[in-house]
């Protein structure tokens, strides 16, 4: 449930393996430009790439190969180990056309102006009682449900979650402005101790405002006026910028809240509506769909019986972390970005001083912002590479890594050409490396290590491709 991009990968990639897909959108069928995300870091792009989405998005967006916080720190992405060595600056909407253009052709059903007014689960499936246009009522039947449908859920409510956590910022104000003058980056970002503003573009002329004012503490229903955008901005970056002609301007504020699991029997949560966080760091769209990523292919692979329920668990094991870390990381940031008090800001320095004095401390910082330092729990005695993001490897034959996993199954690489038998063609490729390289490695379809070996028999290959995904493999490439 939800259109956002979280429920848009998810519905895609379900539908492009087979599986009949409803999503339910309580809003009319229109892509909105009232979203609040404008990057793309590099292991979303890399996700993307898998579904040969990436260079879609790269021919509209706008690439940045530096991070600038808190005015001293900076942070160079073109050292990032990644094809995509950089943030994207795009709008949230221009993710969302390329998304659903997928979905739809993948066969998703959409219900639009069509809310979750009900949710009961059994040992068999679920039933959700839907309400749709002039208050039609129907009860809807599927094996599971993922509520993707934002911090105020009700598939969250309906499963009787709770969504602790606290309200950060107060009064944020959102802006779509003119600008006379060119701001000094692509992505303008500042903040002082009593006020921050960040600065994107759309594109069309127009860019966002993010703003916020620590003395400005009022409702989010609070009328909000040009004046106030232009003081927040020139509090913040020195200068308003010359901003004028806004064709909309909003308030909210922005929460840190933590679902406690992210699985109740038979129904998920994904993104928002299982975690929310500062904008500190551009994290929230990126972790959303990483998590529609990592759920998709095991549902799948559950729902064409070619693989356990188990293997659903696997989920809350894997992103739950990954939530909790990014909710402390962006919190952590905007805490620091604010420092008003003498010992923080002492603390703040001294943090800018040493990541811009150590090169390592500096790259792990940028591997977590961009998510590409995350790794999943492994077996105890598994391969070091268990678990761990897979870069984008060139394959013998011209082809990478990311390429062979654009159907959505498992990649086998060996060091030898390797066959055993038939049957899973439409679940796994195998390949080998470019390079002299030794190591077999099998690759699951979000591009981590599912399992590896540095000295692998056959029969060692076969145990582990069976344990992954059932009967014999066949060789494809």
């Amino acid at each position: 449930m939800g259109s956002g991009p979280t429920g848009l990968l998810l519905a895609g990639d379900l539908a492009a393996a087979g599986v009949p897909v409803t999503v339910l959108e309580k809003r009319p069928h229109r892509i909105s430009n009232l979203s609040r995300a404008f990057v793309l870091h590099a292991r979303t792009l890399e996700q993307l790439d898998a579904r040969h989405l990436a260079e879609d998005l790269e021919s509209v967006g706008q690439p940045l190969e530096h991070l600038r916080l808190f005015s001293r720190l900076g942070i160079d992405l073109s050292a990032l180990p990644s094809r995509f060595n950089h943030v994207l600056a795009l709008p949230q909407y221009e993710v969302e056309k390329v998304l659903e253009r997928r979905a739809v052709e993948a066969g998703v059903d959409f219900r639009y102006e069509t809310e979750v007014a009900g949710l009961t689960q059994d040992g068999d499936g679920v039933t959700v009682e839907t309400r749709g246009p002039e208050g039609r009522t129907e009860r809807l039947r599927a094996a599971y449900a993922v509520g993707a449908d934002g911090m105020r859920s009700a598939v969250r409510t309906a499963i009787g979650l709770p969504f602790p956590g606290k309200s950060v910022l107060r009064s944020v104000v959102l802006a779509d402005v003119r600008l006379a003058e060119e701001p000094p980056d692509l992505l303008t970002v500042n903040a002082v101790g009593d006020a921050f503003a960040f600065l994107a573009p759309f594109g069309d002329g127009y860019h966002r405002v993010i703003g916020w004012c620590r003395g400005r503490d009022v409702p989010d229903s609070e009328p909000l006026d040009l004046a106030e955008v232009r003081e927040i901005t020139r509090r913040a970056l020195g200068r308003d910028l010359g901003m004028y002609d806004a064709r909309w301007m909003s308030r909210f504020h922005s929460d840190e809240r933590q679902a406690p699991a992210y699985r109740v029997g038979r129904v998920f949560l994904a993104g928002d509506a299982a975690h929310v966080h500062t904008p500190a760091g551009g994290q929230g769209m990126n972790t959303g769909l990483q998590d529609a990523a990592n759920l998709s292919w095991k549902l799948a692979a559950v729902a064409t019986g070619h693989a356990d329920p188990a293997l659903l668990d696997t989920y809350q094991a894997e992103r739950h972390p990954v939530g909790r870390a990014v909710v402390r990381s962006s919190g952590g940031i905007v805490r620091l970005a604010m420092a008003r008090r003498p010992w923080t800001r002492a603390a703040r320095a001294a943090l800018t001083a040493f990541l811009n004095a150590v090169g390592p401390a500096r790259r792990a910082f940028a591997a977590q912002v961009t998510g590409l330092g995350y790794r999943y729990p492994a077996p105890r005695g598994a391969h070091r590479l268990t678990g761990t993001r897979v870069p984008d490897v060139a394959l013998a034959g011209g082809g990478r890594l990311y390429e062979a996993l654009r159907g959505g199954r498992f990649l086998l690489i060996t060091p030898e050409p390797y066959g055993a038998g038939a049957g899973r063609a439409d679940r796994l490729v195998v390949a080998r490396w470019a390079s002299d390289r030794r190591t077999t490695l099998l690759v699951r379809p979000d591009g981590y290590a599912a399992w590896a070996a540095d000295a692998a028999t056959e029969a060692g290959i076969e145990a582990a491709v069976t344990h992954h995904l059932g009967c014999a493999i066949v060789q494809v490439s």
